[in-house]
């Protein structure tokens, strides 16, 4: 490898690798805070798509005892 390009590519890792020490501060993370909640609601959308698939099953089993 000619010297010239040693020095390219020294040049770029000493950059890069400022670069990644640079970006670790030594600071710590900010703490975690409350707990939202013990579970989520079940808004009205997942109760409509329960009851639209029950509809649709029914629907299904029943055309289908029909047909046979």
């Amino acid at each position: 490898m000619i010297i010239q390009n040693k020095r390219i590519v020294v040049s770029i890792l000493f950059v890069l690798i400022s670069f990644v020490c640079a970006a670790q501060t030594g600071d710590d993370p900010p703490p975690p805070g409350p707990p939202s909640g013990y579970g989520l609601p079940i808004d009205g959308g997942v109760l409509l798509g329960v009851c639209v698939g029950l509809f649709y099953g029914v629907k299904k089993l029943l055309f289908k005892n029909n047909n046979s």
